[in-house]
């Protein structure tokens, strides 16, 4: 159990180093960085929604013959459905943009930014819990070392999402303390969403493929309604697409390696 709680604090980690970058940068994330560095993050998504998450769903519905890929598009769009349902109902505030999403409210821009990403953070503490689910209650042969390597692989994308979150708040004027709280915060609903997602994933095991692939369909919604327009914003973006490959080289490298 002692590992597993290590497990579910680790991305936490990634986030917390990446806004502690506050401290040590004295300006603003420029965009060719933080295309990169969104590139990269999506690129670790979509490859731990495919090995993490959408293949073992599928492999463990394989009695079911032909119809194993059923459980899998269930719980795909459960998670799509779950954040559009989140994306229409949350205000928030995408970075450089100038105009809130969700319902209208008398939120500050920085709460809003915070907001955003907390959205964003929620399928990985999700996918993260449901693996480690999966390893404790012995189903689907997961491993210890398969978990682990998607808290690091997410751990390792969490780092510039801390730096995306903290930098730009500071360069709005918070303070340097308040900017690393801000990018902390967003962060902790990951191990909070985790834990949560154990104990129900553990009560209901045969809909563990559900649970997988939800995660899955939540992550994809968050890499294609976010990530992949932010690092496309400006012409000549290949630096985007060259880190998202990156990205999914490293989270699929990860996976087959530990998993």
């Amino acid at each position: 159990m002692l590992e597993t709680i290590k497990g579910l604090l680790i991305p936490l980690l990634g986030t917390t180093l990446g806004a502690g970058c506050v401290f040590f940068m004295k300006e603003a994330l420029n965009r060719t960085l933080q295309r990169a560095l969104q590139g990269f993050a999506a690129g670790v998504m979509v490859a731990a929604s495919i090995w993490s998450l959408l293949i073992p769903a599928m492999e463990q519905s394989e009695h079911l013959g032909r119809l194993s890929f059923l459980p899998t598009v269930v719980g795909f769009w459960a998670g799509i459905l779950f954040l559009l349902f989140l994306d229409r109902t949350v205000p928030h505030l995408h970075l450089n943009s100038d105009d809130a999403e969700g319902p209208k409210r008398s939120l500050s821009r920085s709460a809003m930014m915070v907001l955003a990403v907390t959205i964003h953070n929620l399928p990985e503490g999700m996918a993260v819990g449901v693996v480690y689910a999966g390893f404790l209650t012995g189903n689907g042969g997961m491993t210890a070392m398969g978990a682990l390597s998607l808290a690091i692989g997410i751990a390792i994308q969490n780092f510039p999402e801390g730096a995306i979150i903290s930098m730009p708040l500071r360069a709005e004027g918070m303070s340097k303390g308040r900017a690393f709280l801000a990018g902390f915060l967003s962060g902790v609903v990951e191990p909070a969403g985790a834990a949560l997602t154990i104990l129900a994933a553990s009560l209901v095991v045969p809909a563990l493929p559900y649970f997988l692939s939800f995660a899955a369909g939540a992550m994809i919604y968050v890499v294609v309604e976010e990530l992949i327009p932010e690092m496309s914003v400006e012409p000549h973006s290949n630096v985007g697409t060259v880190l998202f490959a990156l990205g999914f080289t490293v989270m699929m490298a990860l996976d087959v390696a530990l998993g």
